[in-house]
């Protein structure tokens, strides 16, 4: 659901208000952001999610002045025998494993899709963190078990210790400092140096949102286009003259390679095909599961309009224009077709009875027996 005004997510402004005022611009503390906010698994049970491959972990821990960092998954031998302080354990992707998590992200869906990354859910014994840092992304940081202290630095200073496995700051000067309890949560624009330090057992919720660099979009797009490129002929000088410059690069040479670029497809519908199947790649890591016992077209028809289907927690799903993207896939669709399937990438599921033509039904078929969405309950 949307947050709105009658929803303490965002305090007491809309997430309009909200994202003028304060979105990539400056911090915002909400106090009671989620009355009575329970956690939304045990210590024990985040760290089993370190031991699987579908989360993607990471174990910082902190001896003196150096810094050590582990890559998941782990052993639970490993985890037993982390010391009494100095440690944080991370857990990304909790979204794609448990409904709960999936759920909470959903809670800031006022921000797009496209935008939106994941849940992560850190673990710490008191005086626990990964030391003061700053992110490259906006994220949102919910206090669930115990309490943590944020110290906050608009400082210009970004500088690293250069030694250290983690973007550690080398030189943090604190300007504000919060202490979190259950349910409140702190907006961090980009850029902005924090230092997180769990005051007893501690277990924060990062909601980030994906903020590729320029350089990633494009070389992205130009192997989207290296991946769509099919240029025959091979370049050919039938009439070359002799040279006394034999160093210099021939002038047509550069003309019949300018050419061929200069048919290459930069145009804006090129541009939002390459966006969609981009920005809903799966992580590596993800596989989907087909359902074990799959439906006959027939039976999954009628189990469609009785229970309505819904998006695997592990799918990603956007549409533009008149395109729909699935999973790094592009599906083409006739124009009058596409729209009756954007709801169920808006709000990632389509109810019981919703309207849809034998050609979608195919279509939701195909995804049903790829294992990118489930039967409704």
């Amino acid at each position: 659901m949307h947050a709105n005004k009658t929803t303490p997510l965002l305090g007491d402004i809309s997430p309009e208000r909200f994202l003028r005022a304060h979105w990539q611009r400056k911090p915002r503390l909400i106090r009671n952001a989620f009355p009575q906010f329970r956690d939304l698994l045990t210590r024990e049970e985040l760290m089993q999610l370190a031991c699987r491959e579908e989360c993607r972990s990471r174990l910082a821990i902190k001896q003196g002045r150096t810094w050590q960092v582990h890559h998941g998954p782990f052993q639970r031998k490993q985890l037993r025998q982390l010391p009494a302080r100095g440690w944080a354990l991370l857990v990304q992707d909790v979204n794609l494993v448990l409904r709960a998590a999936h759920d909470l992200l959903m809670q800031f869906n006022f921000v797009p899709y496209a935008r939106l990354d994941d849940l992560m859910i850190s673990l710490a014994p008191d005086g626990g963190g990964v030391g003061p840092h700053f992110d490259s992304y906006d994220v949102f940081l919910l206090q669930g078990l115990g309490k943590r202290r944020w110290e906050l630095s608009t400082q210009t200073d970004l500088s690293l210790i250069e030694s250290a496995p983690l973007k550690v700051l080398k030189r943090f000067k604190p300007q504000r400092k919060y202490v979190l309890d259950p349910g409140d949560m702190l907006y961090l624009p980009p850029g902005v140096a924090h230092n997180g330090v769990a005051l007893g057992a501690c277990m924060t919720y990062s909601i980030g949102f994906r903020s590729p660099t320029l350089q990633e979009l494009v070389s992205a797009f130009l192997a989207h286009l290296d991946d769509d490129l099919q240029i025959a002929g091979r370049y050919e000088d039938p009439n070359l003259d002799a040279t006394a410059t034999p160093a210099q690069i021939p002038s047509r040479m550069t003309e019949a390679a300018l050419s061929q670029i200069n048919k290459l497809d930069f145009s804006r519908d090129n541009v939002t095909r390459f966006l969609g199947r981009y920005l809903t790649e799966p992580q590596p890591h993800v596989v989907f599961n087909p359902p074990s016992a799959s439906l006959s077209r027939r039976s999954f028809a009628s189990a469609l309009r009785r229970a309505g289907v819904e998006l695997d927690l592990r799918t990603r799903m956007l549409w533009s224009d008149g395109y729909v993207f699935i999973n790094g896939e592009r599906i083409v669709m006739d124009p009058t077709q596409a729209p009756r399937l954007r709801p169920l990438a808006d709000r990632r599921m389509l109810g019981p009875g919703h309207a849809v033509s034998v050609s979608e039904t195919d279509q939701l078929y195909a995804w049903y027996r790829a294992g990118y969405l489930l039967l409704g309950p």
